[in-house]
């Protein structure tokens, strides 16, 4: 038994290999949420029931509750046992385990590993908004994050994709808490392994991880091996290049605000004037519209349809009114309207009740 300190708070750990490795920064991070009710997305695979392990041992010590949402995708046939076995470790940890069934689409266009995080997500947000707890910590560690910037490199990728998962990212109403993205796979599994030393739960092995068929699952079984071998440091240095993006992007990002302030930003930020934004210099006027979508928690559209935007909120009139202007994005539309670009709910959510009083 091995006892975790900071702050003056002492922290028992059943896992005693490597502590400080998993439970900073997830002591960090959980230090660092105002919020009690913390939800843990958890599949009942290794890293985010080691996540769900670590974090029920960390909440009592910073009066936090706990939840595990586990989403049950139904693409697997054993969708039903992993259920099952991940109310099971919830149970034993004390904390509230929420299922969560989805029907993912099969004919998205995106794939089936798109449509199986979109659902996801969606589902994430509807509990959020349920059960007033916003904050998700997700598992996502250090070789999730060099395959990611491996796949959107080869994607072509902008700056702000070249800069991986954040740690702290907004999704709609969800508020995406990854604490674990330096940390190795290798410790988790090490975590893992001990765990069910000692309490005999084991994690599930979801098959579709090492199925080539799926994108990711490609690059773990077919590509990182063939890196591993010829560039072994190769995870180190995409993750050093997405630190220097994460830089870019705040930059662009700030640059971004300041130029939607030039463009009479309203005070709830879902309208900016369309005039306004017209006469930025043109390399700036998509920067601006990228960010007026990362304030509102709209995810980034592609780079296609971002530059089609841009296109039409050029050569719409000034005033918004020569022609339909209904630009559909998720779950929302951005209009033109009065001389306004305005984001609007999908669901009729009325964000323009301000224009209609000035």
């Amino acid at each position: 038994m091995v006892a975790f300190r900071k702050n003056n708070a002492s922290l028992p750990a059943t896992l005693a290999l490597e502590p400080l490795v998993l439970f900073e920064p997830l002591f960090s991070a959980l230090s660092g949420i105002a919020d009690r009710e913390i939800a843990i997305g958890v599949s009942g695979g290794a890293d985010s029931a080691m996540l769900l392990v670590c974090a029920s041992q960390i909440a009592p010590a910073l009066n936090k509750t706990i939840h595990a949402v586990h989403v049950h995708h139904g693409l697997q046939a054993e969708a039903d046992g992993w259920t099952r076995h991940t109310a099971e470790l919830a149970r034993d940890l004390g904390v509230a385990c929420h299922i969560l069934p989805v029907l993912v689409p099969p004919d998205t266009g995106k794939g089936t590993e798109a449509a199986a995080r979109q659902a996801r997500y969606l589902a994430y947000q509807r509990w959020a908004t349920q059960f007033a707890c916003p904050h998700f910590m997700l598992a996502h560690h250090r070789d999730d994050q060099a395959e990611t910037v491996l796949l959107r490199l080869l994607r072509g990728a902008g700056v702000q994709g070249m800069a991986g998962m954040a740690a702290h990212a907004r999704r709609g109403p969800l508020h995406l808490h990854r604490p674990w993205l330096n940390v190795a796979r290798a410790s988790i599994l090490a975590a893992a392994r001990e765990y069910e030393s000692r309490t005999g739960w084991a994690a599930v092995h979801d098959p579709s991880n090492v199925d080539p068929k799926y994108t990711r699952s490609a690059v773990r079984a077919l590509l990182s091996p063939v890196l591993n071998a010829r560039w072994p440091q190769w995870q180190g240095s995409l993750l050093r290049h997405a630190q220097i993006m994460q830089e870019s992007s705040q930059l662009l990002a700030d640059l971004g605000n300041i130029d939607l302030t030039g463009c009479d930003l309203s005070a709830d930020r879902r309208r900016f004037s369309l005039r306004a934004w017209r006469l930025l210099p043109a390399h700036r006027q998509a920067n601006a519209l990228r960010q007026w979508l990362a304030v509102n928690g709209v995810a980034m559209p592609t780079q296609a349809r971002l530059a089609q935007w841009v296109k039409q909120l050029r050569e719409v009139h000034a005033l918004g009114h020569d022609r339909n202007i209904m630009l559909k994005h998720q779950s929302c539309h951005i209009l033109c309207q009065r001389g306004w670009v305005v984001l609007q709910s999908e669901q009729g959510e009325d964000w323009t009740q301000a224009l209609r009083h000035d």
